[in-house]
C-alpha cells in the first residue's frame, strides 16, 4: 500500500508540475519581461540584459529565508495562473466543439448553414459526376469523383450540424450512430463503455487525453493575448500557442472520432448482448436492434 501511495503521489506531482507549474512559470516570466520592456523597448535586448542582471543581484542579496519564500510565492502564483487557465479550458472546448453559447447563437447558425450548404453542393457535384455509368466513365472523370469525395470528407463526415470542423467530427459520429445503427449515442455511449474490452478503452482514453491536452495548450493563448496590452510581441506567442493547440486538437479529434466510429462497428453487438438480445446473429448492429437498444436505455425520456 505504501508503494502504491508513493507512486500515486509521484504521478500527481508530475501532473501538477507539467499542467500547472511549468506553463504558469513561463507565463510569469513573460509577465516580468513585458513589465520590464513595455511597448517602446519591446526588442531592446541590452535593456533586458541589464534588468535581468539587476534582478538577479537583488535576489542574491536576499536572505536564504526570503529566497525560499520567493520561490514558494512564484510556485503558488504559477499554480494559480494554471488553475485559472484550466478553468478557461472548458470555454475553449465549447468554442472548438460547439454548441456555442446563446450570445453567439446567431453566428453559429450562420456558420453551420454555410458549412451545410457547401457540403450539399459538393454532394450534388459528386452525384452528377457519378451519374455516368462506370462502364463508360473515363479515368479523368473518376479522378474528379475521387477528388470531390475527399473534399466532402475533409469538410465533414456527415451532414454538418455544428459551426466548426471539430464539432462536426463529433456530430458526424452521433449522426452515423443514429442513421446507420438506430442508436442514440447520447444515452448509449456510457452503456457501451461498460462492455468494451480494456484495449478499446485504453485507445479511446489515450485519444481523449490527447484532445484534453491540446485544449489546455490552446487555452494558454488567452493570458498571453491579454499580455499584449503591456508588451505587443506577446501576440506572436499567443498566436503560436493557439495555433499549436488548435492543430493538435484537430488531430486528436480525428483520431478520437475514428476510434469511436470503429467501436460502434465492432462492439455495438456486444452492447446488444449485454442487454439480453442479438446473441443469435453476428456482425454489426441492425437499425432495428439499435432502435431497440435506444428504447431500453432512454426509458421513455
Amino acid at each position: 500500500m505504501g508503494g502504491f501511495l508513493q507512486q500515486l503521489a509521484k504521478t500527481l506531482a508530475d501532473r501538477w508540475i507539467s499542467l500547472l507549474v511549468l506553463p504558469g512559470a513561463f507565463f510569469l516570466g513573460a509577465v516580468w519581461l513585458a513589465v520590464q520592456l513595455g511597448h517602446a523597448d519591446a526588442w531592446n535586448v541590452a535593456l533586458l540584459t541589464r534588468r535581468a542582471e539587476d534582478t538577479m543581484a537583488e535576489i542574491a542579496d536576499l536572505s536564504s529565508g526570503a529566497q525560499a519564500l520567493l520561490v514558494v510565492a512564484v510556485l503558488a502564483a504559477a499554480s494559480g495562473v494554471g488553475f485559472v487557465v484550466q478553468t478557461l479550458a472548458a470555454v475553449t472546448r465549447r468554442v472548438w466543439l460547439g454548441p456555442w453559447p446563446r450570445p453567439l447563437a446567431r453566428v453559429a447558425a450562420v456558420r453551420t448553414a454555410r458549412r451545410r450548404a457547401r457540403w450539399y453542393r459538393l454532394v450534388q457535384e459528386r452525384r452528377a459526376l457519378e451519374a455516368v455509368s462506370p462502364a463508360t466513365r473515363t479515368r479523368e472523370r473518376q479522378d474528379r469523383i475521387d477528388d470531390v469525395a475527399r473534399r466532402i470528407t475533409r469538410l465533414a463526415m456527415a451532414e454538418p450540424g455544428r459551426p466548426t470542423w471539430m464539432g462536426d467530427r463529433i456530430h458526424a459520429v452521433e449522426s452515423i450512430a443514429h442513421h446507420r445503427y438506430g442508436l442514440d449515442l447520447t444515452y448509449g455511449w456510457s452503456r457501451l463503455w461498460l462492455v468494451l474490452p480494456d484495449s478499446a478503452r485504453t485507445d479511446l482514453t489515450a485519444a481523449h487525453s490527447a484532445f484534453a491536452a491540446a485544449v489546455a495548450t490552446g487555452t494558454w493563448a488567452v493570458p498571453y493575448l491579454l499580455l499584449t496590452a503591456v508588451w505587443w510581441p506577446a501576440v506572436l506567442v499567443a498566436a503560436g500557442i493557439g495555433l499549436t493547440g488548435w492543430a493538435r486538437a484537430r488531430a486528436a479529434v480525428a483520431e478520437l472520432t475514428t476510434l469511436t466510429e470503429a467501436t460502434l462497428d465492432v462492439h455495438g453487438r456486444t452492447l446488444a448482448a449485454a442487454l439480453g438480445f442479438g446473441n443469435e446473429t453476428t456482425g454489426p448492429l441492425t437499425i432495428s436492434e439499435g432502435e431497440h437498444i435506444t428504447d431500453i436505455i432512454r426509458k421513455g425520456r
